[in-house]
């Protein structure tokens, strides 16, 4: 039964107060073990996607290194007195300084043209190519057999030059 007190609360008698207080405490109970099955269901799956948006983001800065690399090597190429052995140390030099290594050895294709008609010059057209392998996702991979750790990363840079006919 209730009574009003001088300061216009209503009191409940103890045993309703105990009652609910107990009801309230096992339903915490049961609640927090399913809090804790679901937190323990949920974790992994988090740590993944966030693991996962990290290597991608790695993924992503390797493959600007070896784009650039690539484009590296074919702007020095078109310059005149570079050789194939400078242009590729060019861009070995590139991948190392962007924190890459164990690149295959980039590839270039060098190749003159010219004209049948007029001869007045020669266009030079090279193409480098960089072949790079990236492992993401590492550390889950080997849990899970490693079948999805490597993804190939090729970059290729074309670029061109017209020189006068005497021109190399």
């Amino acid at each position: 039964m209730a009574r009003l007190w001088p300061c216009g609360s209503v009191a409940r008698d103890i045993g309703e107060a105990d009652v609910s207080h107990q009801s309230i405490a096992a339903i915490r109970k049961e609640e927090a073990g399913a809090v804790l099955i679901e937190f323990a269901l949920t974790l992994p799956l988090l740590l993944l996607l966030v693991v996962g948006i990290f290597d991608f983001g790695f993924a992503f800065q390797q493959y600007e290194v070896v784009t650039n690399a690539a484009r590296e090597g074919a702007r020095m190429a078109v310059l005149p007195g570079y050789t194939t052995g400078d242009v590729e140390a060019r861009v070995n030099a590139y991948l190392q300084a962007g924190g890459i290594t164990g690149a295959a050895p980039p590839t270039v294709e060098d190749i003159r043209i010219t004209p049948t008609a007029g001869n007045s010059f020669t266009a030079k057209r090279v193409t480098v190519r960089v072949d790079y392998t990236i492992r993401y996702l590492a550390p889950f991979a080997a849990i899970f057999g490693s079948s999805f750790s490597t993804l190939p990363l090729t970059a290729f840079s074309v670029m061109r030059n017209e020189v006068s006919a005497g021109g190399t």
